[in-house]
């Protein structure tokens, strides 16, 4: 019997896009905060806030969450993200 390997990967090519100007400064900004729901996210993400907050001026920090880190993020956290208009957006990937 023949054997089929399957490529698990998604080979379609992306589309190009440029990188977003950095800021010049955190200070004043409202910074994103979304975690991917692995364990361990948001005790990083708690921290990392703290830290944004006190080393950086940072004046608002926003928290978002996935449902599940197997899949992409769900159009209407996305659109939760979009419309809370955030200097930036920081992903946070643990275990």
């Amino acid at each position: 019997m023949p054997v089929t390997l399957v490529n698990p990967l998604d080979e379609r090519p992306a589309p190009q896009a440029s990188s977003a100007d950095r800021l010049a400064s955190l200070e004043g900004t409202k910074i994103a905060l979304l975690d991917i729901s692995k364990p361990g996210g948001a005790v990083f993400l708690d921290r990392l806030g703290g830290l944004l907050r006190k080393r950086y001026g940072v004046a608002e920090i926003l928290r978002f969450r996935k449902p599940t880190f197997a899949k992409p993020a769900p159009e209407a956290v996305l659109a939760d993200i979009r419309r809370s208009v955030p200097h930036a957006v920081v992903e946070a990937l643990a275990d």
